[in-house]
């Protein structure tokens, strides 16, 4: 009996075979197939059957299926449950007007719903939708992407709460739709329909590759990672070292207050994958800057290993590199005599200082952590280590690729226990 973990990301889709005791026997992966910045649903669908495809042995039968995903990109279906237009992806910046219109007309939006008013949150994107895409007016219920994974396996139609958390539309602290939002956007009634957490069983597959696996959603992809690495329990910090560095705090649920002073201090507040549990979100843009970095150095990042060896020893002097949070990086000290391990150094110091500092933010809000987790691609260099050690303190290092999946994996075992 295995379990089978799909996890749903903006560059891949992500699929891990697991037994019962949660070891891992087999990967696989398939493209996000991605046109632009906009996604046919169905060919989603088809990349996660082909990821899973990837994973499993031919002959092997699947006890239960997890999915994990993305947030804030999702589906908009009809009656039908077909989807009216297009998915948009969460870094598209359509929405802006409306965003600011979100800022303007709805003073309570950040604690309420734990989300900055801003172009990545699903209302702006559903109100933008609305606004330029006639066909949007007959959507009457937004699914985000592993609850339409499930869906297309087989599965109910119910919305999962750590990703509804990051929609836009719920209110954080009564766990209902936040009518202000729901009614400033002309959403129909069942737009936001009732959540329920990770892990919760969701019927039986219908498709034949997996006819008769229980189903789970596994939540929003960062902390089905949290899940995954073992970093949710209440004060656990996860550091999720990937495109955007995620650093993760799980939480009691949190009153409004300090809801609205962590949005204010650059953090989102969401409902874990963990039932009862909140979630503090902060982020520092750290593997974008090293692939760049590595890109200007003619270094690919599978090939780094020289370069961390040379930065784990170099002096950056007065290197530094700025505008981490911007669209164009800037390097200044650059002197004669400068070498790539500086400068590749340089920029772990960048990197390492913006997360103390989101660590130290934190903690005003939250007290102090329990414990911190590092994973991802880009944290595992020596002198990555080294100076994330240097600036965070001491951390436990998880070395696994397909956390996010590992989790989305726990909640499909969740789900065939209670089945």
């Amino acid at each position: 009996m295995i379990l089978l973990g799909l996890d749903v990301g903006t560059t891949s889709v992500k699929a891990a075979v697991f037994d019962t005791e949660l070891a891992q026997l087999s990967h696989g992966r398939a493209p996000t197939p991605w046109v632009g910045t906009e996604l046919d649903p169905y060919a989603l669908l088809d990349a996660a059957l082909a990821a899973a495809a990837a994973a499993l042995p031919s002959d092997a039968s699947v006890a239960a299926i997890g999915v994990a995903g993305m947030a804030e990109t999702g589906v908009l279906v009809g009656d039908d449950a077909r989807p009216v237009v297009p998915s948009i992806a969460w870094h598209d910046p359509r929405g802006a007007s409306e965003a600011a219109r979100i800022a303007l007309e709805l003073p309570e939006f950040s604690e309420r719903t734990g989300l900055p008013a801003t172009t990545l949150c699903t209302l702006a994107k559903y109100a933008w939708m609305r606004a330029h895409w006639p066909d949007a007016a007959r959507g009457t219920r937004w699914i985000n992407i592993a609850e339409w994974i499930v869906q297309g396996l087989g599965g109910d139609r119910r919305a999962e709460s750590s990703l509804a958390s990051r929609t836009g539309f719920y209110d954080l602290h009564t766990g209902d739709p936040w009518e202000p939002a729901l009614r400033w956007a002309g959403a129909p009634d069942g737009l936001a329909p009732p959540h329920v957490p990770a892990g919760t069983t969701l019927g039986r597959a219908t498709h034949p590759r997996f006819e008769g696996a229980v189903l789970a959603v596994g939540g929003h992809d960062h902390l089905a990672a949290a899940v995954g690495a073992g970093a949710a329990g209440e004060g656990d910090v996860l550091d999720s070292c990937g495109t955007a560095e995620a650093i993760l705090r799980a939480t009691p649920p949190l009153p409004p207050d300090v809801v609205g002073r962590a949005v204010a201090e650059g953090f989102t507040v969401g409902w874990h994958a963990i039932a009862g549990r909140f979630v503090l979100q902060g982020a520092v843009w750290a593997g974008e800057a090293l692939q760049a970095v590595c890109d200007l150095l003619g270094v690919p990042p599978e090939a780094r290993d020289d370069l961390e060896a040379a930065a784990l020893d170099a002096d950056p002097g007065p290197l530094e590199l700025r505008g981490l949070d911007d669209d164009t990086l800037t390097i200044t000290g650059l002197t004669g005599g400068a070498s790539p391990g500086a400068l590749y150094r340089a920029t772990l110091e960048r990197i390492g200082a913006d997360g103390a500092s989101v660590l130290a933010r934190m903690e005003s809000l939250a007290g102090p952590a329990a414990r911190l987790v590092v994973t991802g691609g880009w944290a595992e260099g020596v002198a990555a280590q080294a100076v994330k050690r240097r600036h965070l303190g001491a951390f436990e290092h998880d070395r696994q690729i397909f956390a996010g999946a590992r989790g989305a994996a726990m909640a499909a075992r969740r789900a065939l226990r209670a089945d």
